[in-house]
């Protein structure tokens, strides 16, 4: 089974792109389009998913608000994060969500070890930490990765978002999924010293990609 492959060029409007992912997901639901995983930049932006809470919104007015159908709570996209849209036929893939979930997990885990970086699952917390423990020190754990997918007639959207060089401050007008015990923060490769360009993270996206799910074919981008 071969995954269209489609990374768009520039900053891509978020309701555009959910109007093309739920169209391609019901086409993909009817056999009529294959499975799709497209890669993304959009303009600063909050999303709010299924299972927000008002009170995570701190800051409304700082950029514009998009409600969602993934789960999850209020999350943060803009420039310098690499999103993928994950569009999967589970029906062809076992129909086990918590496994999809796991695999989703493994794929970006991977993607970081290209670059010497440890992530890791944590219990209860949806998403990929990195562990900055200093010896000694208080837990301090930080996030660099978001996952939030819904599944409709068993074909995924929505996806996973991955830091790589996004402004960290621009979090801070939301309390990020819901988190917000203060050993529990937000960081990117950038901020783990590694600067590294969007194209080569691409490439790990890819590599880790094909380990886990299966081979890829790059097709044109949707939007």
């Amino acid at each position: 089974m071969t995954t269209g492959w489609a990374i768009s060029e520039g900053l891509v409007g978020y309701p555009e792109a959910v109007a093309a992912m739920e169209s391609r997901a019901a086409a993909i639901a009817d056999g009529r389009a294959d499975e799709l995983v497209w890669l993304v930049e959009h303009p600063a932006l909050y999303t709010r998913g299924a299972s927000a809470k008002e009170g995570d919104l701190l800051d409304p007015g700082r950029f514009p608000v998009f409600d969602t159908q993934r789960g999850g709570q209020f999350t943060y996209h803009g420039p310098g994060q690499r999103v993928a849209y994950v569009m999967l036929d589970l029906t062809k893939r076992g129909r086990d969500v918590k496994q999809f979930v796991c695999s989703l997990e493994d794929w970006i885990i991977g993607t970081l070890d290209a670059f010497n970086v440890k992530g890791e699952r944590r219990k209860g917390r949806v998403g990929v930490w990195v562990d900055r423990t200093k010896s000694g020190g208080a837990l301090r754990e930080d996030k660099i990765a978001a996952i939030g997918v819904r599944l409709k007639r068993w074909v995924s959207y929505h996806g996973i978002s991955l830091n790589v060089e996004p402004d960290l401050s621009h979090f801070g007008g939301i309390t990020p999924c819901g988190v917000s015990d203060p050993g529990l923060g937000v960081t990117s490769l950038a901020d783990l010293g590694q600067l590294i360009p969007m194209h080569e993270v691409d490439v790990a996206l890819k590599a880790a990609f094909e380990r886990t799910f299966g081979p890829v074919e790059r097709v044109e981008a949707p939007v």
